[in-house]
This record gives structure tokens, sequence and C-alpha cells, in this order.
């Protein structure tokens, strides 16, 4: 009876994904369906909801797209962009590598792929367009570029990750994920520079060189963000949750006073569509709550573990298969959802071979940055490709190259963990 009613739960909730239902639904459908057939106390699934976020790092998501969105909305973005091209100067390429650094700082302050490319992507696209870039180019190197937020602390995608594995914390999971964020975003560059080069991208003197003193100044505001976060973050003035409320009250500061590019309508909206977005994630945590408790009471995840931990007791082999499922994972769905659907199944394996739950989880969320612009339904690469103007089926080629790059950035992360620990360990985390 026990294993009929863990079928059902995988075929529900693979029959509500390919029907085209919310995961959200898809999740708790197939949850309260097994937990009902199964007898285990439906009665309990709204238990299951309330502890699913009731958990106190999640209190920091909704404030890190807050402030996301204020720094997208004041304008941190196109002076940054300014700042960038200051210092690259003019050459061919410049532009493309522009990108490609204003995506990893502004990472610093989003924690959300998405929300950093699409900021990116609305000031980069018209001027590389101008300069005599494809917009299929530019929008899959700008997608993969800003997929780096999810590795860059303030991580949206690493918060989750430590509220399903308690022995991750989040500071440790910051540091972590540094080296690995700049590492995949500097990998990039080689692509974008070499096929400006091959197909004569831009003009050789793209711009004149601007000042980069002025551009400085004016920038300062947008770098000192990372600078107070993670500066709080280490000396302990703050937790992650306070680094949190202290980041949305200095976006806030600079777009309102600093800047002035943020008036009160435009504070509302911003606190209307982070609002919006931030619900969206915690009703899938919610649900996923539902969800896990079914399957860990069935007995489904470790059922699932040891079928894979079948396949090969080699470490190296089955970290191969775990990132190629989630590789693949990665081109289908989002990275919140991923973690929430996939950590109940691979944390007995991870237990099981010894691995350090830091250094799997830098690893999982970088292979599922790759997935945010790898098509079909790479959620960076629909939001730059529509910015750009051109379908993503025309972007294919271009993402390839920087598909590959990514993936040569993540083998040495996956052979040598110390690339990964020694800040954590470093920073007494």
């Amino acid at each position: 009876m026990s294993a009929d009613i863990i079928s059902l739960l995988f075929i529900a909730f693979f029959a509500g994904l390919l029907a085209g239902f919310p995961l959200l639904a898809t999740l708790g459908v197939a949850g309260a369906l097994a937990i009902w057939l199964g007898d285990i106390g439906l009665v309990s699934a709204p238990a299951m909801v309330w502890s699913g976020i009731a958990k106190y790092p999640l209190l920091a998501l909704p404030l890190f797209v807050l402030a996301g969105m204020l720094f997208e909305r004041a304008g941190v973005a196109a002076r940054l962009v300014a700042l960038a091209n200051a210092l690259v100067g003019p050459r061919r390429g410049a532009h493309a590598t522009v990108a490609i650094l204003v995506c990893l700082f502004l990472g610093g302050m989003s924690g959300s792929g998405t929300a950093d490319a699409a900021a990116v992507a609305m000031v980069m696209i018209p001027t590389m367009t101008r300069h005599g870039y494809p917009p299929a180019f530019s929008a899959s190197l700008i997608a993969a570029a800003g997929a780096t937020a999810i590795l860059i602390p303030p991580s949206i995608a690493l918060i989750v990750y430590s509220v399903q594995v308690p022995q991750a914390t989040v500071p440790a999971l910051f540091s972590a994920g540094l080296v690995p964020g700049v590492l995949a975003g500097l990998a990039l560059i080689a692509p974008a520079l070499w096929l400006s080069w091959r197909h004569g991208f831009g003009e050789a003197g793209e711009s004149a060189r601007t000042p980069w003193w002025p551009a400085l100044k004016d920038a300062s505001w947008g770098i000192a963000a990372p600078i107070i976060i993670l500066g709080g973050l280490r000396s302990g003035a703050f937790t992650p949750t306070e680094a949190a409320v202290v980041a949305v009250a200095y976006a806030a500061f600079v777009g309102m006073l600093v800047y002035r590019t943020l008036d009160l309508c435009t504070l509302y909206r911003v606190l209307v569509d982070s609002a919006e977005i931030s619900a969206v994630v915690m009703m899938i945590i919610a649900m996923a709550g539902v969800f896990a408790h079914a399957g860990s009471t069935l007995g489904a995840f470790d059922a699932l573990a040891e079928a894979l931990l079948g396949l090969t007791d080699a470490p190296l082999g089955m970290l191969a298969l775990i990132m190629l499922m989630l590789l693949i994972a990665g081109m289908l769905l989002d990275a919140v959802s991923i973690l929430l659907i996939f950590l109940p199944i691979l944390m007995p394996i991870v237990e099981r071979f010894g691995w350090d739950p830091v250094w799997f989880g830098v690893l999982m969320v970088m292979n599922l940055a790759i997935g945010q612009f790898t098509p079909p339904m790479a959620v960076n690469l629909m939001v730059t490709s529509r910015i750009a103007g051109v379908g993503i089926e025309k972007t294919v080629r271009w993402c390839l190259w920087m598909m590959a790059s990514m993936l040569l950035a993540l083998l040495p992360v996956a052979l040598w963990p110390e690339l990964v620990l020694w800040l954590p360990r470093s920073l007494g985390y």
C-alpha cells in the first residue's frame, strides 16, 4: 500500500507540472492527496503549511527582494554601468565586459538572478545594440551574468537552502558563495571577448573614455551597499535578517534622498511588486512543506535516495549524476522550486558520502544558476529576450558558449571543496 501511495505522490506531482498547473498547487495537492490516502493525518496539513514558512531565516527573503527592487528603481544599475564603462575603457568587447561586471556587483544588492538580469538588460541592451552587438547575443550574455546573483551574497537561493538544511548557516553560505560567484562571472568574460572579436561586435573604439572619478562619486552610494551588508554581517553588528532590514532602509535612503529617483508613488509600486514576488515564493515554500511531510512520512525520499545510491557507489560518479539531474531540472524550473523539491531526496546522499553541506549547497546553487539561462524554460533568458525583442530560439547559439564557460567554472568548485570552504572557515563560520 505504501509503495502505491508513494508512486501516486510523484505521479500526481509530475502530472500537475505537465498539465501546466502552478507549482504551489501541484505540490500542495499531491502532498495532501498522499497524506489523505496514506492515513497519516490530513488534519496536520495546515500545521505543515505554517511550519514550512515559520522559520526565522525566511524573514530575510522578502526584505532582500524589496531591497533589490529599491536599488533597481533608484537607478543604481545605470550609475554602475557608467562607472564600469569608465574603468574598462574604449576597446572591442568593452560593453560585453561592462555588462558582466555590473551584473556581478548588482548581485551583491538584489540576491535575485532575474531581478539582476532585468535591471542590467534595461540599461545595457539598447546601448549594446547601438554599438553593433546582436540583441540575441546581448540577451544571452546578460541572462548568464545575471544568474551569478544567486551565488553572490545576499543570495535568496542560499537563504532558502539554509532553511532546508539547518547545518548550513546563512553567514557560512554567503561567504562560501562569494568566490564561486566571482569565478563564474569572470569565466563569462572569456567567451564574451572572444565572440566580440571573432564576429566584430562593437566598434574597435566603442566609445570615448569617460572620466572615472565623477562616475565613481556618482556610483559610490550603490557601491557602499554590499560593503555595509557584508561588513555588518562579518563584524557581528547584525544578523542576516537584520542585514536585510538595513539594506531596505539604505536603499530607500539612497533612492529618495540621495539620487531622488524614488517618490512616494514609485515607493508604493515597489512595495506592491516586491510583496507579490515574495508572496509567490513563500506560498511555494509553504506548499513544499506539505509535500515534504508526505514524502518523508511515507519514506518516499529515502526510497529515491536509495535508488540513486544503487546506481553507483563512487562519490565522483554520484556527484556527476546529481549535477546532471539538477542541470536538466534547472532548464525547466526556477532555483527556489528545485531546492524545495530535490533537497529532501539529496540530503540522505550528502550524509551518506560525508559531503560538507555548505560546499554542496554552493555547488547545487551554482549548477542551478546555469539552468537560469539555458533554454527551453530559462527564467533569466525569458526576461532578457523580451527586453531585447528577440525569440528565445535565436539565443541558443550564444547560450551554449555561456553554458560551456560556466560548466568549466563549476568543475574546480566540484573537485576542490576548499575553493568554497576556505573563506567561511577563515571568517570563523
